[in-house]
């Protein structure tokens, strides 16, 4: 099983780029990073984790800027959004990021991504709340002929555009791996379609490993191999037994959330992690 720390990383909290540095020096897989172009004043839309939004949804920097800085300080440690707003970003524009980061950091980039919940946000950027899963469908399709086609076109209903050249290229062939964001059955059903992994969303209160068969039952339906898609769990259990658990039962990577905070509190932290992780293997 693999580890990674996911991180909102802020203007207070640990450097990315000395973060980087330490999870890579302590054994962790992969440094994730979310992300929120900004939060309204005036916002509807309940957030998902409770009954008020956390500071750092405001505070929160740019996901490419902070894993170019961990990536300048690491040469192993993977480098992932989790998750990035494709619905709120220009196709073309991010998937000059995504391959420019894969390309300089060696082909360590992990493409985490989905559809959001705060409707004002992505009001505020011309996205309509509704449409946003085909949306994002469209996005993810015409960055992949964008990564891997000299010439590259894309007609859709909401992403068309005539053919058009763009470089580098990613490092990783055809592309970096797209992790798709979502509950199930929603999220497994879009993940087999065009994803590499799945980010399940049962650590808000469910359990993963009763939503694996879900994963199963949409792979086999669509002639795809489960096996190939990995799935990654947010928010993980920080103790052994419950590390155990998932990992028997299948879950191929699992992501301790961070505070953020700074390096004296985040260090121990890392450490105690760091243990954990040694003791299950």
């Amino acid at each position: 099983m693999l580890y990674g720390a996911a991180i909102f990383p802020t203007d207070y909290s640990m450097h990315p780029a000395d973060l980087g540095r330490a999870l890579e020096e302590r054994g962790f897989e992969s440094l994730w990073v979310a992300e929120h172009s900004h939060i309204p004043v005036e916002r509807v839309t309940p957030w998902p984790g409770g009954a008020e939004l956390p500071k750092m949804y405001h505070d929160v920097a740019d996901p490419f800027v902070s894993l170019s800085m961990a990536a300048s300080t690491t040469t192993t440690l993977k480098l992932a959004t989790g998750i990035c707003l494709v619905v709120q970003r220009d196709p073309i524009q991010t998937a000059k990021q995504v391959a420019s980061l894969d390309h300089f950091s060696g082909g360590r980039f992990l493409f985490g991504v989905g559809g959001g919940w705060n409707a004002e946000e992505m009001a505020n950027h011309g996205t309509a709340f509704h449409g946003r899963w085909k949306l994002l469908r469209e996005r993810i399709e015409a960055m992949k002929a964008i990564w891997t086609q000299s010439e590259a076109e894309y007609h859709g209903e909401y992403v068309d555009f005539d053919p058009i050249q763009q470089w580098p290229k990613p490092a990783q062939k055809p592309h970096p791996p797209i992790h798709v964001g979502g509950a199930a059955p929603g999220g497994a059903r879009r993940a087999v379609r065009y994803g590499d992994g799945w980010i399940p969303l049962a650590g808000r209160g469910g359990d993963i490993l009763d939503e694996l068969p879900v994963l199963a039952a949409e792979a086999d339906k669509a002639g795809r191999d489960v096996t190939e898609i990995e799935v990654s769990m947010y928010y993980a259990p920080t103790d052994p037994a419950g590390l155990e658990r998932l990992r028997d039962g299948g879950v191929h990577r699992v992501v301790f959330g961070l505070p953020p905070k700074g390096d004296d509190e985040l260090l121990p932290y890392l450490d105690r992690l760091a243990d954990v992780m040694s003791a299950v293997g």
